[in-house]
């Protein structure tokens, strides 16, 4: 019974309720035959109303903006325009206008004005995009100092500056290259704005270090900012990493420190890191130490691609460790990594350096069959090696090769085989080659033409030399000694020529 008694109160209320809502429901379907429409609030008509209101006066705002006269300010036709409309400008119609008047170079002086009404006049809070829209403007029209002022003055426009204004500024003084120690006093000062740098800030500046080389600053920053609770961000280590490898000055074994340091705090290096410490020995001739550090990365259970192997076998073959080298591009072999021109390139190149040219002739031309076709880099240095080992017809066999195959020739390509031919004694082939130069549109270098004009003055070829001299005054080259002493000696040879040639002609006009 008691439960009974407890239930009766409540079925009461709901039946009471629900007669009291079927009886609304009737009144308003009522409403709804009569209106056809439904019943609104006089408090969101009022808001509507004001809506429309700014809506008018913001596109007559544009209207007007468009079609105003030189001599009009964008601040008289914001203020009239919500005049017509009696109601009061809105931030987005600053905004509005404030990106107008940044986007006209020759109406700049207007900002400093709209800024001034917007502190006198208006009562809104003033929104930060304004404001961080202003500072990136100002930065990117090299006005760094008004970048500074706008935002320390962004209080006096009833607007609390946050974070995001603060990086917008570091990153136009970063970007800028302004000193680091303006900067800093930013940094200083926005503390007592009671804004505090997020990890986004200690990325900008970290980024703006390695832009600038700065490699072991941006390090000790990023501890800063571990120690200072924020996540180890994998892409700024390797912004860091590669940083240090670009550097020359870092020293060696302060890379591979920094690169432990970035482990023990929770990064896991990948193979583009230890990429990059590896271009840094190779970079600073220690082709062991990155030999070393290639070892270390097949330890640790990370496959090497051929770019690491690439980057080894170079800096081995310009340290002048020729056995490790060839240890190493047959271990890539073995490995079934797949050379590509890169590799070819550089091997070829210790070959030459070792004046193995039999072998990388042979090299050469077992490219095409492992699917690596030669390009103008391996030809140069194979021509390069031949012309200095004295091997001239080799040298103009593959020269050949490359004319064949229509790939493109270079001026010093054609200065190496002409003035292997000089040292040869060749002069024909080399004046012929020349010629060929000439009429590809290549400058031979002043040397080249020295030293085939000294051979033609022996030969007694003066006719060619006086060629050649007026393509060196063509091309505006500046002859060397040598062509100056065979000039001297053309113009002399002449000179005999012509006497020999008016005493001939004399003595035969007397005898007639």
């Amino acid at each position: 019974m008691s439960l009974f008694r407890r239930f009766i109160p409540i079925h009461m209320k709901l039946h009471s309720y629900s007669h009291s809502y079927s009886a609304r429901s009737s009144m308003d379907n009522y409403f709804l035959r009569k209106r056809r429409k439904w019943p609104l609030s006089p408090y969101k008509t009022k808001w509507q109303e004001e809506t429309l209101t700014h809506q008018f006066a913001m596109q007559k705002l544009v209207e007007s903006t468009a079609n105003r006269s030189p001599k009009t300010h964008l601040l008289s036709i914001l203020i009239d325009s919500f005049s017509t409309y009696e109601c009061d400008p809105t931030p987005n119609a600053y905004y509005f206008i404030l990106k107008t008047v940044t986007k006209n170079p020759s109406i700049w002086d207007e900002i400093p004005l709209i800024l001034d009404h917007i502190g006198r006049v208006e009562k809104f809070e003033t929104p930060e995009y304004i404001f961080t829209y202003l500072i990136k403007f100002y930065g990117d029209s090299n006005m760094t100092h008004l970048a500074y002022e706008m935002f320390f003055t962004m209080p006096a426009f009833r607007c609390n500056p946050s974070v995001k204004s603060l990086n917008g500024l570091i990153w136009v003084l970063c970007k800028n290259n302004y000193d680091l120690r303006i900067v800093l006093q930013v940094l200083v000062k926005s503390q007592l704005l009671n804004i505090w740098v997020e990890e986004s800030t200690f990325k900008i500046l970290i980024r703006a270090l390695c832009r600038i080389g700065k490699a072991n600053n941006a390090v000790d920053l990023l501890k800063l900012m571990v120690n200072s609770g924020f996540n180890l961000d994998g892409n700024i280590c390797s912004l860091i990493l590669s940083t240090m490898s670009e550097v020359k000055d870092c020293d060696g074994v302060e890379i591979w420190g920094v690169l432990e340091e970035m482990r023990k705090l929770g990064y896991s290096p990948k193979r583009v890191d230890l990429c990059n410490v590896i271009r840094f020995y190779v970079k600073n001739g220690k082709g062991i130490d990155a030999l070393e550090v290639l070892n270390k990365m097949k330890m640790s259970g990370m496959v090497p691609d051929v770019v690491c192997y690439n980057l080894v076998l170079n800096g081995l073959i310009l340290e002048g460790e020729y056995s490790n080298a060839d240890e190493l591009f047959d271990e890539l072999l073995v490995l079934g990594l797949n050379p590509d021109i890169v590799t070819y390139n550089v091997y070829i190149n210790g070959l030459c350096k070792q004046v193995k040219m039999v072998e990388a002739l042979r090299m050469l031309g077992c490219m095409d069959d492992l699917g690596c076709k030669p390009e103008m880099n391996t030809y140069h240095t194979i021509i390069d090696g031949l012309c200095r080992c004295g091997m001239l017809s080799s040298a103009k066999e593959v020269f050949g090769q490359m004319k064949s195959k229509g790939l493109q020739l270079s001026s010093h390509i054609y200065g190496v085989i002409i003035n292997c031919m000089i040292r040869n004694g060749e002069v024909d082939e080399a004046y012929n080659l020349l010629h060929e130069m000439v009429d590809m549109g290549f400058v031979p270098q002043s040397i080249t033409f020295d030293g085939l004009i000294g051979l033609l003055c022996k030969k007694g070829s003066f006719s060619e030399v006086m060629e050649l001299l007026s393509i060196m005054v063509t091309k505006n080259i500046v002859p060397g000694i040598r062509s100056w002493e065979a000039f001297v000696q053309a113009l002399s040879s002449a000179k005999e020529e012509r006497n020999v040639e008016v005493e001939v002609a004399s003595g035969t006009k007397g005898t007639k």
